[in-house]
């Protein structure tokens, strides 16, 4: 049996995804951060004031020590998804993030749309960045982000198997491409402060690096991420994916 927790952050049944969907239903299950159809996935669970950061498309050795210095300031940690490629390029990085008590995920090794993948490749993905950021770290790695948010049934199957809760979220804006910190920070209060009055926590996504360039620009999401924090971090509770992290049942 789930647990009541298990149950509201996973609600969908992969068996729908079995019957069949049309070609607006088949993308929704396939990218909307939300749907649960081809399989469930870890959200955020009803725990108003909780907030989970979460960093997707790193290391960078430009802008992540950059963010582990803001987060360090506050005494929060995060939760980061590296491109396994990028970790492999920098170990002593990837190492320190882990040993200042950030909690590491998956985020494929080359950021493929996995919706449109072999399921081969899928799991070499999968495989192949797991093993190589425990490896570096000495630490598992139990959380899987696919990028782009993209997912079938067999990618969802895969992770379980190897062991990783599969990670979508409830509160993003376009922080890779938006120029403008004051932006990036006011949307996500928008969306924080709109699920707070539904009962929800927020499970936030921000990049810290870039799938196209492993140095790309990221002083926006940085600064943004500072004034997160500012604004939340005395009121509301700051956790990593681990504290909302039931068994979530396999499809």
């Amino acid at each position: 049996m789930l647990s009541s927790l298990a149950s509201d952050v996973c609600w969908g049944l992969g068996a729908a995804a079995a019957v069949g969907l049309s070609v607006g239903a088949n993308a929704y299950a396939a990218m909307w951060p939300s749907s649960q159809i081809f399989g469930c996935t870890l959200i955020a669970p009803p725990r108003p004031g909780e907030l989970a950061l979460t960093f997707d498309d790193g290391p960078n050795p430009a802008w992540t020590p950059q963010l582990l210095d803001i987060l360090a300031q506050h005494n929060v940690r995060a939760t980061f998804f590296m491109v396994g490629r990028y970790a492999e390029a920098e170990p002593v990085l990837t190492r320190f993030i882990a040993d200042e008590g950030h909690l590491i995920g998956n985020h494929s090794w080359s950021h493929p749309n996995l919706a449109l993948t072999a399921p081969s490749r899928v799991r070499e993905e999968l495989t192949r960045t797991k093993d190589t950021l425990e490896q570096i770290t000495g630490k598992p790695v139990r959380f899987f982000r696919p990028p782009f948010g993209a997912r079938r049934v067999d990618v969802l199957r895969t992770a379980r198997a190897l062991g990783m809760t599969p990670v979508l979220w409830n509160a993003m804006t376009s922080d890779w491409s938006e120029p403008a910190a004051d932006r990036i920070a006011n949307r996500l209060v928008a969306k924080i402060d709109a699920l707070e009055r539904r009962g929800r926590a927020a499970n936030i996504v921000l990049h810290d690096g870039s799938h196209l360039d492993p140095a790309a620009n990221r002083g926006p999401s940085v600064t943004g991420a500072g004034q997160i924090l500012a604004r939340y971090a005395t009121t509301h509770r700051f956790v990593t994916l681990d504290a909302w992290a039931p068994a979530v049942r396999p499809i």
